[in-house]
């Protein structure tokens, strides 16, 4: 793990409390986090505990009642949308449970979206979406829709495309959830090996405890503090 004591991702003093009428539903307050640079850690809670909640805001595609997101040092949360959108396409990568690729698309073209989206070269990104198709196992895969593929297989385009603009870090959400024990396993080893090629930081919610006991760190989510979980 390089530079190891870089901070990628940080939540500071982080508060949300949800409103709706004259009910307000706090979720947390005052959680502290950080992520650095090519660590491997795990969040975990019980349903309910707010983990999606603190996923979003950490992606930025919510905002705080109160506290910041960094996003390496660039404060995340206080950004408008617009330039939000793009620090999150620079320097984030996503894996959800549901590989939310795109099904008019194939494989290499869902790899290559978040390059079209900055309007880069399009033989460069081709290239290097195949590339990263290749190193995922799906070289063979190319133009593949992915009603073609199976669950793994999707699994894996999505990890190819979360890691195509070379991101600081990835956020995944039971990444491997919605996988067979077998999938998961090859799904997962693969996040472990790109983690340790790329040095990329890879921040995984998950119910899984056989998973979250392979990373650096484990963190749990309970009554809105985040804690030390002992694996």
């Amino acid at each position: 793990m390089s530079d190891s004591t870089r901070v990628v991702l940080s939540a500071r003093n982080l508060s949300k409390t949800y409103r709706e009428g004259k009910i307000q539903t706090q979720v947390f307050a005052g959680l502290e986090m950080e992520l650095f640079a090519g660590e491997k850690l795990a969040i975990i809670g019980a349903s309910g505990s707010g983990k999606s909640t603190l996923l979003h805001l950490l992606a930025g595609l919510d905002v705080p009642t109160s506290g910041e997101v960094e996003l390496n040092a660039e404060k995340f949360s206080e950004l408008n949308e617009v330039k939000r959108g793009r620090l999150r396409n620079r320097q984030m990568g996503f894996v959800y449970q549901f590989h939310h690729l795109l099904p008019e698309l194939s494989a290499i073209e869902n790899v290559m979206l978040p390059l079209n989206i900055r309007r880069g070269d399009f033989a460069e990104s081709a290239d290097k979406a195949e590339k990263l198709l290749q190193r995922v196992g799906l070289g063979h895969r190319l133009a593949h829709k992915p009603a073609e593929l199976s669950g793994g297989e999707r699994q894996r385009v999505a990890i190819a495309r979360a890691l195509i603009t070379e991101p600081a870090c990835i956020l995944a959400d039971e990444p491997t959830g919605n996988l067979d024990e077998h999938s998961a396993e090859q799904v997962f080893q693969l996040l472990l090996e790109l983690n340790q090629e790329l040095d990329t930081a890879i921040l995984i919610v998950t119910h899984d405890m056989n998973l979250a006991a392979q990373m650096d760190r484990c963190l749990r989510l309970q009554e809105g503090r985040l804690v030390t979980q002992s694996l």
